[in-house]
């Protein structure tokens, strides 16, 4: 029977999963896939995602591809196969047969993330888990000023959690820019990859040095420096949203 290759655009609410990656003894979004793809082919099935999510970051455009040795399902049913054996949490938005050579995560241009801020004294509970609510409205126009210093290609060690495996930490950003969304203040970034926890660490190291009227040069020398020591705290997790994933033959912008 051939195998064909499957693509799934993902969105997920991570609250109550640690993260994308399988993980022993931990309810994971790659590992409940898993579990409903084994249910539909009677064995097991092995899903790659184009970003590995941590614990409590969400998606609305998460890439996914598997190997498939099914004939039932054409490919733009796969959503709606797949979603009747997923948990509420996770949804299969879109479906398709890919090329065989075509990888989620080997083949991505650029991913997507944005982080939703909710200045507010009193914030609604039912946006509790997708944003974080901040007491004060920063400055956008420095808060842009100081995001434009990650555009380009840099090293990006001081930004990198502890434990960060990659061997180099060099990425290219395209575009970092905050920008208002109804309530909401939020931070958008594209990159070809990112370093461990890089958007939080961006994100609250720029808070901080708006709220401290600091310049951009001296977080240009922050990220010159590498070294962690010299970033900020990191966001928490509930604001982040990998958002969209850039393949080749598909418009770059708007990002």
């Amino acid at each position: 029977m051939p195998v064909r290759n499957i693509r799934l655009t993902l969105a997920y609410d991570g609250t109550d999963f640690a993260g994308w990656q399988v993980q022993k003894n931990q309810r994971t979004v790659q590992g409940v896939i898993e579990q409903a793809l084994e249910r539909m082919h009677g064995h097991p099935v092995r899903i790659r995602g184009a970003g590995r999510t941590d614990t409590g970051v969400h998606a609305t455009g998460q890439v996914a591809n598997f190997p498939s040795d099914l004939d039932s399902i054409q490919g733009e049913r796969w959503s709606l196969a797949t979603n009747s054996y997923l948990p509420p949490d996770v949804r299969v938005l879109e479906s398709s047969e890919a090329e065989p050579g075509f990888s989620a995560k080997e083949s991505a241009l650029l991913r997507v993330y944005a982080y939703y801020l909710l200045p507010a004294q009193i914030g609604p509970p039912h946006l509790r888990r997708f944003c974080w609510k901040i007491l004060r409205r920063p400055n956008m126009e420095a808060l842009n000023r100081l995001a434009a210093v990650f555009v380009g290609e840099h090293d990006f060690t001081t930004f990198a959690a502890a434990g960060d495996s990659s061997r180099s930490k060099v990425r290219r950003v395209l575009s970092s820019c905050f920008y208002p969304e109804g309530p909401f203040l939020v931070f958008r970034v594209a990159a070809t990859s990112f370093v461990w926890k890089m958007v939080r660490s961006l994100l609250g190291t720029m808070l901080e040095y708006e709220a401290e009227g600091r310049p951009p040069a001296e977080l240009a020398q922050a990220l010159a420096a590498r070294e962690r020591a010299q970033a900020g705290s990191s966001a928490p997790a509930r604001g982040l949203f990998l958002e969209r994933v850039v393949y080749d033959g598909e418009e770059l912008f708007p990002l």
